[in-house]
């Protein structure tokens, strides 16, 4: 069983940065595609950024040169740096695992952009 746990969410005004890591359990991680996702008050689930078993990177356009997605495979730990933040990044987020196809996703941590 996969067990994902964020940390790294709080409070932080507009144009500051904060960075997320999100811990995995097991011995898969090296070897599996990792994702950050979002879900903002009142919206939908959303694709925030991605990165492959190696270091190819993809990201959503909103969020494209100023976030950054990393991974450290002897940590078992992926990370989401954000930067030049904005209060529309207000959101849980969420770190999650594809497994061939089975997604496993940890708890979530809050994120709010305000001033």
């Amino acid at each position: 069983q996969v067990q994902l746990v964020e940390s790294g969410g709080g409070l932080v005004q507009p144009g500051g940065s904060l960075r997320l890591s999100c811990a995995a359990s097991g011995n898969i991680f090296s070897i599996n595609p990792m994702a950050w996702y979002r879900q903002g008050p009142g919206k939908q689930r959303e694709w925030v950024a991605g990165i492959t078993s190696g270091t190819s990177t993809n990201y959503a356009d909103s969020v494209k040169g100023r976030f950054t997605i990393s991974r450290d495979n002897a940590k078992n730990t992926v990370y989401l740096q954000m930067n030049s933040l904005k209060p529309e990044d207000t959101a849980v987020y969420y770190c999650n695992m594809n497994v061939r196809g089975v997604h496993y996703w940890g708890r979530g941590t809050q994120i709010t952009v305000s001033s």
